[in-house]
């Protein structure tokens, strides 16, 4: 009998965006299928890649499939995973949930790691008002009543700040992400 696998989200940072860091989805899909990933699916074309593997496979994917990605495609692209564990953990501890915030405004900063409490204190609150942050964890959760577009809370200010690597998601994409790994969860 194999090894238990766990189902997966990878979120990678930047792909298909303003028609930089081209990257087709079935390419990026078959270099999780060669890490030893199975029942691997994109969703959208921005670098969503739900699997499932071991938890010793997991554990080096990340670097692994950047490093993939730097070589065959020339970008240097973070890649951030979470398990379903953890994306269900997301979406049941989001704050603005709480206080019946619309989910259209809702978006989620996945970090590489967590940042220290004195570096989350830092931050400036006021800064891309009346959009607002929470941070928890490896995760930022973020109201931006008028869009991701004009906000000042951007991957580049909470990396500089935080001292990690963060990638954006909108609410309706974590959701959708974590339905697909529960998918994968109740195959098994």
């Amino acid at each position: 009998m194999g090894k238990p696998s766990l189902s997966y989200a990878a979120l990678l940072r930047g792909v298909n965006v303003g028609g930089k860091n081209k990257l087709p989805m079935k390419d990026l899909a078959a270099l999780f299928e060669k890490a030893g990933c199975v029942s691997v699916t994109t969703y959208i074309q921005s670098g969503n890649v739900v699997f499932s593997a071991d938890a010793e496979c997991a554990k080096m994917l990340a670097p692994a499939i950047a490093r993939k990605i730097e070589e065959r495609f020339g970008y240097r692209i973070p890649v951030l995973l979470r398990s379903a564990e953890q994306l269900a953990s997301v979406i049941r501890d989001n704050p603005y949930l709480r206080e019946g915030v619309p989910e259209k405004e809702l978006y989620v900063a996945f970090l590489a790691s967590p940042p220290p409490a004195e570096k989350i204190k830092d931050l400036d609150p006021a800064r891309s008002l009346p959009d607002s942050f929470r941070a928890s964890g490896q995760e930022i959760y973020l109201h931006l009543p008028n869009g991701i577009a004009d906000s000042k809370l951007t991957n580049a200010w909470f990396d500089t700040k935080l001292s990690t690597v963060s990638t954006v998601r909108n609410w309706a994409t974590v959701l959708r992400l974590y339905a697909m790994t529960e998918q994968l969860t109740e195959r098994r």
